[in-house]
């Protein structure tokens, strides 16, 4: 499994709806957006980035060298909050101003 979304932070919008590449969400009766088969997502993150409320998570396996951590993003008006998450409770956050973004 490479994403998973939280019910309960999910608010329906349907931005990551429109830009998953390989049409992989969908919206529920209950107005907010499930993943068809978790199988078939090949993490691209698309979703991710799109997700303004923090809802999509983001697996980062082993191999990625995240041994297990979540990565969500939250947008605070031009700025985009990174999170991660780790198993062993650490949270680390990267705050990047999308105006400053081009700049590295």
């Amino acid at each position: 499994m490479s994403v998973r979304i939280l019910q309960n932070k999910c608010v329906g919008c349907g931005r990551c709806l429109s830009v998953c590449p390989g049409n992989l969400l969908k919206k529920g009766e209950d107005g907010k957006v499930h993943i068809r088969n978790i199988r078939d997502c090949w993490g691209c993150t698309a979703c991710l980035k799109e997700c303004h409320t923090g809802a999509i998570l983001y697996f980062l396996g082993a191999d990625m060298g995240g041994m297990g951590s979540m990565l969500s993003v939250k947008e605070k008006g031009d700025v985009r909050v990174w999170r991660v998450d780790s198993p062993d409770g650490q949270t680390k956050t990267i705050e990047i101003n999308m105006k400053d973004s081009n700049k590295y």
